[in-house]
C-alpha cells in the first residue's frame, strides 16, 4: 500500500498519545515525588495563557492548550479586546497591559498567547511588547540599532525575577487544526531527543545572507552535540529529519517537501516574516504549517542587523541544554524588540527523562552541549541535608545515559545536580 505525504504527516502524530502515556508511566508516582531532577526549562505553572474571550478561535485554542498541558486555572487569562487587526495602537495595549499585570500571578514566568491577530503594537511585536511594555527605545524606523534584551544568552530560569520580564510566544495559525496540531508536536516532542539535522542555509540572498559569517563558528562550538550541515544554497527539499533549519531569504521554496521532527525550530531572515497575515514576503506561519514547532520573523522593517533574528549557535545550545522552546528561541535574539516569536512554548525535546527500568533501578537520559559532571545526593528528609549517594557521573557533550538505584526506604529523597566544566 502506497502511502501519500498526508498520510505518513498524519502517522507522524499517532505517537504524541502514546509518549504521554509513557512518560506518565516512566517512574511511580512516589519516586517522582522522591526525585528530583535537574531543572532545565519551564513548566506548566510558568505560563500563562492570554485569550481573547470576544475571539470565538483563541477561546478554542486557549481551552485546547489548557487541557493538553495541564496549565493551573489560576494560569488563565481572560480579556477583551476587538480581534482581527493586525496591529493594536500603544494606547489600546497599554490598556490591555494594564489588566494583564494585574491578573498575572507572580509565579508566571511566561506568555502562551491565544490567537494569531494582533501580532503588533505600533512599532513592536506583540511578544515584545508584553515581555517589556511598549517601549520606543525597542523600535526603529530608520534603520537603527534598538535596545537590547537582558535575557538574551542568559542563564536565568527565572526570567521574572532575575530579568522583570517575561517572554512571549504565539500559539498562531489561522484554523483550529493547523494549531491543535502544532500544539501536539509539542508535546510529541518532550523528552524526545531527536536525532534529526541542523540545516544552516548560506543563501545567494546577500542582503539576507548576514547570519552565514557565524555557520563555521557554530558548527565548531556544537560538533558532536548535533548533526549540522552548512550548505551553500538557496533552499533544501527531500529531507525528512529537519531539527533545525536557518536561512536568509524572501520567500522558501520547497517546505512541503520536507519532514520537520516534533520541537523543529525554523525561520528565514527576511523583513516582513513576522507580519503574519498580511506579508508581501513568506509569513513565518509557513514554517508551522510545513511542520515546525516554533518559528520568528519581523514586524516592521529591521534592515538586516542579524542581532534582530535568532542566532542559530544559542537557540541550538540552550535547546540542548533542555530549555523550552520559548526559552531557547528568547535568548538567542540580542535585539527582540520588532520581531514576533511564534509556535509551542513548552516543547522541551532535550528535557532529561528519567525511566525506572527495574525495581529500584533507573535510567537517567541527559542531553548537553557541553561537558560536566552529575551530583547524585541523598537525604532521609526532602529538606535536607543532602550528602553523596555515589561518586560523580561525568556528562559528555551530545547524550548520554546514566544509571543508578535508589532505594526509597533506605534512601529517602535523592537530589540531581548537573554541574559544568
Amino acid at each position: 500500500m502506497m502511502l501519500t505525504r498526508e498520510s505518513l504527516k498524519l502517522i507522524r502524530q499517532l505517537p504524541i498519545l502514546l509518549a504521554l502515556i509513557l512518560f506518565s508511566a516512566a517512574f511511580s508516582v512516589e519516586a517522582q515525588k522522591r526525585i528530583s531532577l535537574p531543572h532545565t526549562g519551564f513548566m506548566p505553572e510558568d505560563i500563562a495563557v492570554l485569550v481573547n474571550d470576544d475571539d470565538p478561535l483563541s477561546r478554542q485554542v486557549a481551552s485546547y492548550y489548557q487541557q493538553a498541558r495541564h496549565i493551573p486555572e489560576i494560569n488563565i487569562i481572560h480579556l477583551r479586546f476587538p480581534s482581527g487587526r493586525s496591529v493594536m495602537t500603544r494606547q489600546e495595549f497599554q490598556q490591555l497591559k494594564t489588566t494583564i499585570d494585574q491578573l498575572t500571578p507572580d509565579h508566571v514566568q511566561a506568555y502562551a498567547v491565544a490567537w494569531t491577530n494582533p501580532y503588533r503594537v505600533d512599532c513592536m511585536s506583540l511578544t515584545s511588547a508584553l515581555a517589556f511594555g511598549f517601549n520606543e527605545k525597542f523600535c526603529s524606523t530608520e534603520c537603527t540599532p534598538t535596545a537590547p534584551s537582558p535575557y538574551f544568552n542568559s542563564q536565568s530560569r527565572y526570567p521574572a525575577k532575575d530579568h522583570q520580564l517575561r517572554p512571549a510566544m504565539m500559539l498562531a495559525g489561522v484554523t483550529f487544526e493547523q494549531v491543535s496540531a502544532l500544539i501536539g508536536r509539542g508535546i510529541a516532542s518532550d523528552h524526545s531527543f531527536p536525532n534529526g539535522h541542523a540545516y544552516l542555509l548560506s543563501t545567494s540572498d546577500k542582503a539576507r545572507n548576514t547570519r552565514a559569517m557565524n555557520y563555521a563558528q557554530t558548527a565548531k562550538d556544537l560538533d558532536g552535540v548535533f548533526s549540522l550541515q552548512i550548505l551553500e544554497t538557496d533552499y533544501i527539499l527531500d529531507r525528512q529529519d529537519v531539527l533545525f533549519y536557518f536561512t536568509g531569504s524572501i520567500q522558501v521554496p520547497m517546505l512541503e517537501t520536507l519532514a520537520f521532527l516534533p520541537g523543529a525550530l525554523a525561520d528565514h531572515l527576511t523583513s516582513a516574516g513576522g507580519k503574519l497575515t498580511d506579508s508581501s514576503q513568506m509569513s513565518s506561519l509557513r514554517w508551522l504549517e510545513a511542520g515546525a514547532t516554533a518559528s520568528y520573523g519581523t514586524v516592521v522593517e529591521p534592515c538586516s542587523y542579524p542581532q534582530k533574528f535568532p542566532s542559530p549557535a544559542v537557540a541550538m545550545f540552550h535547546y540542548a541544554l533542555g530549555a523550552s522552546a520559548i526559552e531557547a528561541y528568547w535568548k538567542s535574539v540580542a535585539w527582540p524588540g520588532q520581531g514576533v516569536f511564534i509556535g509551542e512554548p513548552l516543547a522541551k525535546p532535550f528535557a532529561p527523562l528519567l525511566r525506572e527500568i527495574s525495581h529500584g533501578r533507573y535510567e537517567l537520559t541527559i542531553f548537553s552541549p557541553r561537558a560536566g559532571r552529575l551530583r547524585i545526593e541523598k537525604s532521609l528528609s526532602a529538606a535536607g541535608p543532602f550528602k553523596p549517594h555515589s561518586r560523580q557521573q561525568p556528562i559528555r557533550r551530545g547524550k548520554n545515559l546514566i544509571y543508578f538505584r535508589f532505594n526509597e526506604k533506605t534512601d529517602g529523597y535523592l537530589n540531581l545536580k548537573l554541574q559544568w566544566n
